[in-house]
């Protein structure tokens, strides 16, 4: 009975000195990264500012005022010349604005055509990743 409660608490003692070693081996710098963006807040798992879904925001224009004609029109009848206006303003954004991009477009009515929303999608699931 006596050996089992020697083993134990040398079982112990040991677990405890190594334990305190690791922890003094750990201690050294921490690096603190203060390259935060500004628009997030940092309160939430996932930012509000990367979600699609986000009821409460407002609409943010990215220097694309012009495509307020396509509110509500179908992504198939687009000419030519409205999917190049929508893919040049997409093309020229930074990965980080898509997701506000998106959430503008959705928040005004208009619809991306099909290959181009997946890209955009892409993008957005990259950075969340």
């Amino acid at each position: 009975m006596w050996v089992l409660i020697l083993l134990f608490l040398a079982g112990t003692s040991l677990i405890i000195i190594l334990t305190w070693l690791k922890r003094k081996k750990q201690t050294g710098e921490v690096e603190i990264n203060y390259d935060m963006d500004e628009e997030c807040c940092g309160a939430h798992e996932v930012c509000d500012k990367d979600s699609l879904l986000n009821p409460d925001a407002v609409v943010v224009y990215y220097d694309d005022e012009e495509l307020d004609a396509l509110k509500g029109s179908d992504p198939s009848n687009y000419t030519p010349e409205q999917e190049k206006q929508l893919a040049d303003i997409f093309y020229t954004l930074r990965e980080s604005d898509v997701a506000g991009w998106l959430r503008s477009l959705q928040l005004r009515g208009i619809q991306l055509p099909s290959e181009l929303r997946e890209e955009a999608l892409m993008i957005v699931r990259e950075r969340r990743a």
